[in-house]
């Protein structure tokens, strides 16, 4: 059975890759890999758990539990109240994004473009991507700003590479921000990393990884670029005023910009202050357009809204999450961390090969292996280490060490080498149709030029 969980770990990730020319949606096969290797670790408990450390400290507690028992009282509902918080969060800020774009909310920041430039528009929607990024989820402002992009920008070409920087920018602005990644969000729930500590420590390295291609990009690109549907033609389908709008935009961005605070001071999980803003908005669009005719109020209800978010997306995760929950169970991602430790033994080398794997495997299994892999080192077992070296590398496991802060800067930049290495990537193959070989050939040198600029950065940084 131990055997028989890398082997459908290792299927359903090629069958997620091969997932258009199988016709069969990654969110099912994510949960269908998940619930099986569950499975097989509730029927193979009895050969697997003997040897796992986990299962021989429940028993000092519990010497009458089965295997079985302790799978599914003990590892299965841990990991999933883990994931839930992850879940929900994710699924509160997706509806928080919605609710301003469903209101017309982010139309307002198309009517303050007015440059037909090439190269300043390039580096307007590079850094506008790269701060709403921080604060939104990459895919969700990478689909927004090339919808936006696509309004003020014409030709095939030009939007490609326009698409291109756009994906870049909002990878390398995720990974500085607590909420800005699945990934961060993944590591600073679990407390490994600080929201203050790991922008201070990533946003230059992030900002150097975006300016390496957008710089290079923009000697080559010259001219002006005028389209028919310039912003003074922008005509909004959403029956709301300007003022209404902004009051939308500002109170969601600037509610998600409050969540990072609000753990810091109740104490609370994320996702709690995410639902807080998502109620408080709900009950404002209730308010504000009650006195609407009926027809236009349709148009605005949270009803209407809640159909349109991803929910496939959510459960894709959900499976994803299972799916590595299941291998970190089992020990599987132990074995390989000590694997690493053994044969690598160093955290840039071992973050370097994350980022790598991550514009080819998704980002979120990846971290979520990584935080299986090795543990989040106490002040009092470092304290209590008396051996100077392993101290000194121990000292990187600790929260907001080295490691972590570097990994979730590896996952979420690596994924730009490759088009289909980010969901934002492969958002944009989506909207914008833009070829694989294509950006492979323009991009991805760049992409690699500048995610090693960045770990240079951060090395120098962190001294």
């Amino acid at each position: 059975m131990f055997y028989l969980v890398i082997f459908l770990f290792v299927s359903g990730y090629v069958a997620i890759a091969l997932e258009h020319k199988l016709a069969v949606d990654k969110a099912a096969i994510a949960l269908i890999t998940g619930a099986l290797i569950w499975i097989c670790i509730a029927f193979g408990g009895n050969t697997i758990y003997p040897a796992v450390s986990s299962f021989q400290d429940y028993l000092q507690t519990h010497p009458d539990a089965t295997a079985v028992e302790f799978v599914i009282r003990h590892e299965l509902s841990g990991h999933l109240g883990h994931i839930g918080e992850v879940l929900f969060f994710l699924l509160g800020v997706m509806t928080i994004i919605e609710i301003i774009d469903s209101h017309g909310g982010f139309s307002m920041l198309s009517k303050m473009i007015k440059t037909t430039n090439k190269v300043k528009l390039l580096w307007f929607f590079s850094f506008l991507t790269f701060f709403m990024s921080a604060v939104l989820d990459n895919m969700s402002t990478t689909i927004l700003m090339i919808i936006l992009m696509w309004k003020l920008v014409s030709g095939k070409t030009t939007r490609w590479f326009f698409t291109a920087m756009i994906v870049i920018a909002a990878n390398t602005g995720g990974a500085w921000s607590p909420i800005g990644d699945v990934t961060t969000i993944m590591l600073w729930i679990g407390g490994q990393v600080n929201a203050l500590q790991i922008i201070l420590q990533l946003l230059v390295p992030s900002l150097i990884c975006m300016l390496v291609p957008l710089v290079v990009v923009s000697l080559n690109m010259k001219g002006e670029t005028i389209s028919t549907l310039r912003t003074d033609r922008i005509k909004s389908l959403v029956p709301t005023t300007d003022r209404e709008r902004w009051i939308i935009l500002l109170s969601g961005i600037g509610g998600l910009l409050l969540v990072p605070p609000f753990r810091s001071v109740t104490h609370l999980p994320s996702y709690m202050g995410v639902l807080l803003v998502l109620a408080i908005m709900w009950m404002m669009t209730e308010i504000m357009y009650r006195k609407k005719q009926k027809e236009l109020k349709m148009a605005l209800t949270m009803t209407r809204v809640l159909k349109e978010i991803d929910t496939s997306t959510i459960f894709f995760l959900l499976g994803i999450l299972l799916a590595v929950a299941g291998l970190e169970s089992a020990g599987h991602l132990q074995l390989l961390g000590h694997f690493c430790d053994e044969k690598v033994h160093n955290i840039y080398v071992i973050n370097l090969i994350i980022g790598m794997l991550s514009s080819v495997v998704n980002n979120v299994p990846l971290v979520a292996g990584s935080m299986g892999m090795y543990d989040l080192v106490s002040p009092d077992v470092l304290a209590a280490t008396s051996d100077p070296a392993k101290a000194a590398y121990l000292k990187h496991f600790v929260a907001d060490g080295s490691f972590w802060e570097l990994l979730a800067y590896s996952a979420a930049t690596g994924g730009n080498i490759l088009i289909i290495g980010s969901l934002s990537g492969i958002a944009a193959m989506g909207l914008a149709k833009i070829d694989f070989l294509w950006y492979m050939k323009k991009f991805s040198l760049l992409a690699f030029a500048g995610y090693l600029s960045g770990i240079a950065a951060y090395y120098l940084i962190d001294g």
